[in-house]
């Protein structure tokens, strides 16, 4: 029984890290830097990016992506997604948790990277009017699009199958607009009803395709380990009935039902989120990482700051005591 607990545990971690047999330098590095970063413990960002509903925001973030011609037209043409799955899964993550628990210099050097690698994706796609238009991945508007496909993805489905989340959703949108302007995108949205305004705002561009088909198809079926089948379907329906009926009815899916009558996803998507959790671990590598660093910076500025106190307590304890004014003997006061 140990044994296949450890292989079980083994090819879960191996999911998220495209099968890395320790934990990635990166993570490890998390835990230098010169400063907290853009977040902290008690943030928004820490209380949604720390949960398990990631797993399910990252599969409807991807399904949402995809209904824009655009931004799906950069994936058909450079991605090799479906070579290297567990690989294109393992950047994203690297970047997200980056930003979410890395120092601001970190942060800002993998939005560069991405932002660098961004520069060669660049072709043609046809829009949902029909009218072939050039894309690069680049674009503020593509670029926007993604951000906006993300962070309804993870804040919704937190809301839905997660706990609370400090400040609320308005704040978890605030907060993660940091994000989106490392990404250079102008303007993101800071609360929960621009989020949704602005994706509104895209719904005449979004459209169904073939592509978006075959996208489709492979989140249904992704290559993973036969143990992790059946609780991946489980957060597949958790994150199909999370979307929007519009959106949903884009991609061609339903909400998992047995005749007129709507299966219930919750239970099952919590049960199976507590085994990952079980599996996998309270806390991942990055925040681990993160709260060694915000520790030891806070131990630095304690110490800094008892050094600078004790400093000014003997300087004045060196400095000479003033004395009152001089009397003439023999005087007294009136």
């Amino acid at each position: 029984m140990g044994k296949l607990l450890s292989s079980w545990r083994r090819q879960l971690v191996g999911t998220f890290s495209n099968n890395s047999e320790t934990i990635p330098e990166w993570e490890l590095e998390l835990a230098n830097g010169t400063d907290p970063g853009y977040y902290g413990p008690d943030s928004a960002v820490w209380a949604v990016h720390g949960s398990m509903t990631t797993i399910i925001a990252g599969i409807r973030a991807l399904l949402l992506q995809a209904l824009h011609p655009g931004a799906m037209a950069g994936v058909r043409d450079y991605s090799n997604y479906k070579e290297d799955p567990l690989g294109r899964l393992a950047g994203t993550i690297r970047w997200i948790f980056t930003v979410t628990y890395g120092d601001t210099t970190a942060a800002r050097s993998a939005s560069n990277w991405v932002l660098r690698l961004h520069e060669r994706v660049q072709g043609t796609y046809e829009d949902a009017a029909g009218t072939v238009r050039p894309y690069s991945a680049n674009d503020p508007e593509l670029a926007r699009w993604v951000h906006l496909a993300f962070t309804d993805a993870f804040l919704t489905s937190h809301m839905e199958f997660g706990g609370p989340i400090p400040g609320g959703p308005d704040q978890y949108v605030a907060e993660w607009a940091a994000a989106g302007e490392l990404m250079q995108i102008e303007n993101p949205p800071r609360d929960l009803a621009g989020l949704r305004k602005q994706m509104a705002a895209f719904d005449p561009e979004l459209r169904s395709s073939p592509t978006v088909e075959e996208v489709v198809h492979f989140l249904r079926h992704p290559p993973l380990p036969k143990n992790q089948l059946i609780g991946y379907r489980v957060l597949f329906a958790g994150a199909v009935a999370s979307l929007e009926p519009r959106h949903r009815e884009l991609l061609g899916l339903k909400e998992p039902r047995i005749g007129p009558f709507k299966l219930p996803v919750h239970g099952p998507v919590k049960l199976v989120l507590r085994v990952i959790r079980f599996g996998l671990g309270n806390m991942g590598p990055s925040e681990r990482s993160a709260r060694e660093r915000i520790a030891r910076l806070e131990a630095a500025q304690r110490q800094a700051s008892g050094q600078e106190t004790g400093r000014r307590l003997q300087q004045g304890a060196q400095q000479p005591k003033q004395q009152g004014p001089s009397r003439s003997p023999g005087h007294t006061p009136a």
